[in-house]
């Protein structure tokens, strides 16, 4: 004898033909299913859907072909499937937990005359695991190879390995591809750089690109050791270097690990006697031109060594001046009093508002001075003008008076005609002032 449930499945198929004849004409049922995507252990929602449905019967299958759901009931006893919505035009079911295992197609069966199917893909993801940088050692000198390699140990689908040394991409890397077992894959990656000082602290980052995560990412800190760095600073003097003079020079040098040692020299000679070492800091004291040369700051660490140089010229003292001849000339000024003007007392005094005192009226004797000596100057320039004037003329009335005893032979003759010129005077008449 048939089961119960048999009985009711075939009466089940037998109605759904029947009703197949219920169409009208152009009408058609169809199935509509949607492939799904789903990270390893999430939930995967299943759908059938019908288009046109005449309460024809929904069945969902699993890759197996086993029934998970026959309208609302489930024959297959897993309890991850779980039924979210049934009626007339769909039947959706959740899966939870969802494993590698449960990857591939499901089946949406429709039981009408001919029977119709379609089905949906499940595809599972699997984030990767286990991501590693392998380095050769932990501490590289300048100059060096530095290899490392990222590995993702497994994925599905296969990552993909990006570097970064700091915030920037380093290029030309490649990603190697190893499938293993259950659809899984191994990722490999491997990056070769030559250690920079510059690089000391960066991070080497291993990126990670895959659809089930974002941002899968690990990092390692180079660590890089370096000889020193050196350079001779001058304290002392800030300009030219001068006989007689204090030099001061300072050694600073920079490393890593930090310089353990400092040591100064003179090029092609040896250090003055009067030179003075005290660490970092070379002193010379009085400066000769016999201090001339290169001297040079040598410092060391673990790496090696490192220097600075610095050439010293002594140039001349400065030429020291004589004092300047100071000539003391005294002036006799006469000075006129200064008579206020009546108007001016009337007027309330003058006040500088910024400092809140009274201004005081200032004379200026040097311009006083100096009136006074142009007035006195042109006074004795006209004093001169007319002695000039009067010793001109006094001189030609005693010419006139002599006339005609310029050319007497001797006294007598020369007072004759002095009287007898008299005459002729007279007949000329002078006129001075």
């Amino acid at each position: 004898m048939a089961s119960q449930p048999g009985a009711a499945l075939r009466l089940f198929l037998l109605i759904s033909g029947l009703r197949i004849g219920l169409l009208q004409p152009g009408e058609h049922q169809n199935l509509i299913t949607e492939n799904v995507t789903v990270v390893e252990g999430e939930v995967a929602t299943i759908s059938c859907r019908v288009k046109n449905n005449d309460d024809s019967v929904i069945q969902l299958l699993n890759p197996n072909r086993q029934t998970i759901y026959f309208r609302d009931f489930r024959p297959l006893k897993d309890a991850r499937f779980q039924l979210v919505n049934f009626s007339s035009n769909e039947l959706r079911v959740s899966l939870s937990n969802v494993s590698i295992d449960d990857e591939g197609r499901y089946f949406c069966q429709l039981y009408t005359d001919p029977p119709q199917e379609a089905y949906t893909i499940i595809t599972v993801l699997v984030p990767p695991h286990n991501l590693v940088i392998d380095v050769q050692k932990d501490t590289y000198i300048e100059g060096e190879e530095v290899e490392m390699n990222c590995t993702v140990m497994a994925s599905k689908p296969a990552a993909k390995i990006r570097w970064l040394k700091g915030n920037k991409e380093l290029k030309g890397t490649n990603t190697e591809v190893e499938p293993i077992e259950d659809k899984m894959f191994r990722a490999h990656s491997q990056i070769t750089l030559t250690a920079l000082r510059e690089d000391d602290g960066v991070p080497i980052v291993c990126v990670v690109d895959h659809p089930a995560v974002k941002d899968l990412q690990t990092q390692q800190y180079l660590e890089v050791n370096y000889k020193p760095v050196v350079m001779v600073q001058v304290k002392y003097p800030q300009g030219l270097t001068r006989e007689g003079e204090l030099l001061e020079l300072n050694c600073i040098a920079d490393g890593k690990p930090r310089p353990d040692r400092v040591m100064w020299q003179r090029l092609d000679d040896d250090l003055p006697e009067h030179a003075i070492i005290s660490g970092e800091t070379l002193l010379i004291n009085t400066l000769n031109k016999t201090d001339n040369g290169t001297y040079r700051c040598l410092a060391f660490n673990a790496v090696g060594k490192a220097s600075g140089d610095y050439t010293l010229f002594v140039h001349d003292p400065p030429t020291t001046l004589p004092p300047p001849t100071t000539t003391t000339t005294t002036t006799t000024t006469t000075t006129t009093p200064l008579i206020p003007d009546a108007s001016a007392t009337t007027e309330p005094a003058v006040h500088d508002t910024r400092a809140g005192e009274e201004t005081p009226l200032v004379v200026d004797h040097a311009v006083i001075g100096g009136v006074v000596a142009v007035v006195v100057f042109a006074m004795l320039c006209l004093l001169i003008i007319l002695g000039r004037y009067f010793a001109r003329h006094k001189g030609t009335y005693f010419t006139h008076e002599a006339k005609g005893a310029d050319d007497a032979a001797d006294a007598d003759t020369a007072i004759i005609n002095a009287e007898g010129g008299q005459n002729s005077c007279e007949e000329k008449k002078e006129y001075f002032i």
